[in-house]
């Protein structure tokens, strides 16, 4: 059965999925004697990943529609740090699927990007929001994005009506990446 979520459970941004806070009061997950969690757990040190028994889902990738794939690949590998995982051309379907991130796709959530052959162009729309990335110093992450050529939508700073530290910049077919600092 699915865990339903409370006000003491903790999102656990590398697994993409909520989980029951197990004590460890004050301990990172660095200092975890399990050493359970890698990534930026340290946002919800009081939190552990869930047992298969607990849930049995997990986000294993969000998909991009592309419109140029090498170029898409390129911003995400050189302007982001990300490495490409795999690749595969579709001929019946006329498309190709890659997927890139920061680690195996077994222990972390991915980018799939989606290559229609037969498709130039694509309506954004209004609903999608953004792809956010934990960088260590927001500051330099974006001025490295803009020596890359990186479009930046937002320069770092403090959020609105906040003290975290952000900033946006734009991928080569127009979604937006939020780069967000560790904490």
């Amino acid at each position: 059965m699915a865990h339903v979520p409370t006000h003491a459970d903790s999102l656990n941004p590398d697994q993409g999925r909520w989980v029951k806070n197990r004590g460890q009061v004050g301990s990172t997950h660095r200092e975890a004697k399990d050493k359970t969690w890698v990534g930026s757990s340290r946002l919800y040190p009081q939190s552990v990943r869930l047992t298969p028994e607990e849930h049995d889902m997990r986000i294993l990738h969000t998909m991009l529609r592309v419109t140029d794939l090498q170029r898409s690949i390129d911003f995400y590998t050189q302007v982001l740090g990300m490495r490409l995982l795999r690749q595969k051309d579709y001929p019946q379907g006329r498309f190709t699927l890659a997927f890139v991130g920061y680690g195996d796709e077994s222990d972390n959530t991915v980018i799939e990007f989606t290559h229609n052959w037969d498709t130039d162009r694509y309506d954004l729309g209004d609903a999608y929001g953004h792809i956010a990335i934990e960088v260590d110093d927001v500051y330099q992450a974006t001025e490295a994005a803009r020596q890359k050529g990186a479009r930046i939508l937002r320069e770092a700073g403090p959020m609105n009506a906040g003290t975290t530290i952000i900033s946006f910049i734009e991928d080569p077919d127009g979604y937006p990446v939020e780069m967000i600092g560790r904490r």
